[in-house]
């Protein structure tokens, strides 16, 4: 089998490797010794101890020392449970070595030979130094080039063979490598096995921390608890946890990574779906005052139009629950455009005539102005008395919006994050709203759902979510979908572009703004470090270039995340108020407010996006009467990106567009799951493993049957507990 093939643990495209699952009767074994130098040491630098306890400080591992140990927290791995549970992304076939002589041109793989002379040590400039080497094996020669890695002269010996892993080129009958991996023959570190990669942060290798957890796992594997009940792992034929976590990271063959990926998989499904059913159960036990039914007429006819057949069918779901005596736990999920402010709003009606108070949270004091200047316009009319609450109001219109709120005065509050801050009182709230869910995370929500006695609560999300991940992500509440567009929503004509053609798109941009429209360009972020100021960067190095060179007389500005929400805010404020024609901006504009007058989206890299991000951007435009474009910019040559694009060119449908985007990204890049205060997933595929999703959710159902509080199995309870620890409220 050639080198340079790979295989994922996420349960996406393997290749390279021929995986099957092992029979019954088949045995693996995963007992090794420790390698020589891998222990661990005590922390006050004495003697080394053979075991550690699972809470470890890392800095116990022989080479982590605090700077190391700083840069291993930013990957969150601060204990040596957290270090053996951070999982590889990847995996490289480094099994099989090849014949020089049949290497071709461009292959990545392994080469084992014999150095044939001493290396050789040469300046070709200023910074650049080069060890020169020629290899050999019974099939030819291999020509080997180390940039500025000055010490392998004296570290490669003639006459020893290695193990030489990297890319081979290839002219005439020589062939070549240029700093490949080397260590000698049979130590199989980086060689002769199936090989981790992990992520990495700066200061951390994947040499350094493929040897910390083989330490971390020498210290601590036999004294892994096992969270998945004897009978359980048993009944679904699951290896041992001590198993599953040497062959993740160490992989024996191809067949013991499949085993360890599917047990290690499992388990987080198994788990997840625990929690998140007893979350549900402990929420059917609550109960609340029912609402009496309202009749809703008045409502309706209040509104300019009528609502779709899906924003009925969600109003009527909505308000089923809050007339059921359980607090209603429900999200309104719909793509942009499609009126979930208005299933909010009868709720909101519903409610304040049932004698209670609603609040209604927005990500920022833009958004949430827009939503009370509509929202007051129509349900003021209808007598309900409305208020705005943001962090920017005075401090005496702040106390007279509190006292009114404390003492009824007021049925319903539009705010920020100031909704949930101390000071704020309501008399008897019923009813909390939250605006862009993924905004907030579940124990903001909770913490505005305290300032009341079980209130109700509605989020929505504008972000389409395939149902497979909808189950994971809301597993704890009950799911309406708006699977429509009111009429006249008109479509934004998509096209995906290379930057050859950026003078003719920056034509149809100044004819736009000549016409009386405004755009927006969309700049990726260029890290993903907080503390790089490459966001920023990006963002006013192009809005100076396009100021200067391409459009001086254009009203041109821009914003990024790095800016202080008041700067942000006043941006986005001028923006909307026509004072800017183009405003140049990270994704921070992804949820913004609505400029009816915006009619061109361009998305600079658009490679860089997933689909579901696109779709947010694109649905920035087309708020208006002015026929609106989105235009994706990218000089990517990978088919892949060319049909993710090509889909949204394709279509306009968020739920299509999101089913792709999970099927061709998988769920790590489609939405952050700690946003939402809900543990992540880091082996599971919901793209790949539907199938092992529900035996899992079957497998938890029957458990949770026979032992609702999970008393017999303490160290499924345990772990169970660990994970949701970030929710505000607990799971008993």
């Amino acid at each position: 089998m050639g080198g340079g093939g790979d295989v994922r643990a996420g349960g996406g495209k393997r290749r390279g490797l021929p995986l099957r699952y092992l029979s019954q009767s088949e045995s693996l074994s995963f007992s090794r010794p420790p390698q020589a130098g891998c222990f661990v040491r005590r922390t006050d630098g004495k003697e080394a101890f053979p075991m550690a306890e699972l809470d470890t400080d890392v800095r116990a591992i022989r080479g982590i020392g605090e700077q190391r140990a700083k840069a291993l927290a930013k990957l969150g791995v601060g204990t040596l449970r957290e270090l053996i549970s951070y999982f590889p992304r990847d995996y490289d076939d480094r099994s099989a070595s090849r014949p020089i002589a049949l290497l071709e041109d461009g292959e990545t793989a392994c080469v084992e030979a014999m150095v044939a002379a001493p290396p050789t040590l040469a300046r070709a400039r200023r910074g650049l130094e080069l060890v020169k080497l020629r290899a050999v094996d019974a099939s030819g020669a291999l020509d080997v080039t180390f940039f500025n890695q000055t010490w392998l002269k004296s570290s490669l010996t003639a006459g020893e063979t290695y193990i030489f892993y990297g890319r081979a080129e290839r002219s005439g009958n020589r062939r070549r490598m240029v700093n490949p991996v080397v260590e000698p023959a049979g130590r199989g570190e980086q060689t002769g096995r199936i090989v981790p990669v992990y992520p990495l942060t700066a200061g951390v290798s994947q040499l350094i921390l493929s040897r910390s957890v083989r330490q971390g796992l020498d210290a601590c594997r036999s004294i892994l608890p096992d969270p998945l009940p004897d009978d359980v792992r048993q009944e679904h034929h699951l290896c041992r946890i001590g198993f599953a976590y040497e062959n993740i990271h160490f992989p024996a063959s191809a067949e013991a990574l499949e085993l360890a990926r599917r047990r290690l998989a499992f388990e987080e499904l198994f788990l997840f779906t625990l929690g998140l059913r007893r979350l549900r159960s402990r929420r059917d036990t609550a109960r609340t005052d029912p609402f009496r039914p309202v009749d809703m007429e008045r409502f309706y006819q209040a509104l300019p139009f009528s609502l779709t057949a899906a924003q009925r069918r969600c109003v009527d779901e909505a308000l089923a629950d809050m007339r059921s005596g359980r607090p209603m736990n429900r999200l309104c999920q719909g793509d942009v455009g499609s009126g979930k402010t208005m299933v909010a709003a009868a709720c909101i009606y519903f409610c304040v005539k049932n004698g209670r108070q609603a609040a209604l949270m927005a990500p920022t004091e833009i958004l949430a102005q827009q939503h009370y200047e509509g929202l007051s316009a129509l349900l003021e009319g209808l007598g309900v008395r409305c208020a705005l609450l943001t962090g920017s109001l005075r401090a005496r219109a702040r106390r007279d919006v509190l006292e009114r709120l404390a003492l009824g005065q007021t049925d319903l509050v539009i705010g920020t994050h100031a909704l949930i801050s101390g000071g704020v009182e309501y008399e008897r709230l019923g009813l909390v709203v939250t605006d862009e869910q993924h905004r907030f995370g579940v124990g903001q929500r909770a913490a505005l759902a305290a300032k009341g006695s079980h209130p109700h609560t509605l989020v929505m999300s504008a972000t389409p979510i395939p149902r497979t991940l909808a189950l994971i992500l809301y597993g704890d509440l009950d799911v309406s979908v708006i699977d429509q567009l009111p009429p006249g929503r008109q479509k934004i004509d998509t096209v995906a572009v290379s930057g050859g053609y950026r003078p003719r798109l920056y034509a149809f941009l100044h004819k736009q703004v000549e016409e009386g429209g405004q755009c927006y360009i969309v700049c990726p972020q260029v890290s993903e470090s907080e503390d790089a100021p490459d966001e920023r960067k990006a963002v006013t190095e192009y809005a100076e270039t396009l100021r200067r060179e391409v459009f001086p007389d254009l009203r041109i500005a821009f914003v990024h995340g790095k800016m202080k929400p008041k700067e942000k805010e006043a941006v986005m404020s001028a923006f909307a108020a026509g004072e800017t024609d183009i405003l140049v901006s990270t994704t921070v504009i992804e949820v913004g407010v609505d400029v009816p007058n915006a009619s061109v989206m361009v998305v600079e890299n658009a490679e860089r996006f997933g689909l579901s991000q696109l779709h947010q951007l694109r649905g920035r435009v087309g708020r208006g009467t002015r026929k609106s474009y989105c235009i994706l910019v990218s000089d990517s040559k990978n088919d892949e990106t060319r049909q993710r694009l090509r889909v949204m060119t394709q279509t306009g449908d968020g739920f299509r567009i999101a089913e792709e985007d999970l099927r061709l990204r998988g769920p790590g890049d489609f939405f952050g799951l700690r946003q939402h205060g809900l543990p992540g997933l880091r082996i599971a595929d919901l793209g790949c493993d539907a199938a092992l999703l529900k035996e899992a959710q079957s497998a938890a159902d029957a458990l949770l049957a026979r032992d609702p509080a999970l008393s017999t199995c303490p160290a499924t309870a345990a772990r169970v507990e660990e994970l949701f620890q970030q929710k505000a409220d607990t799971l008993n």
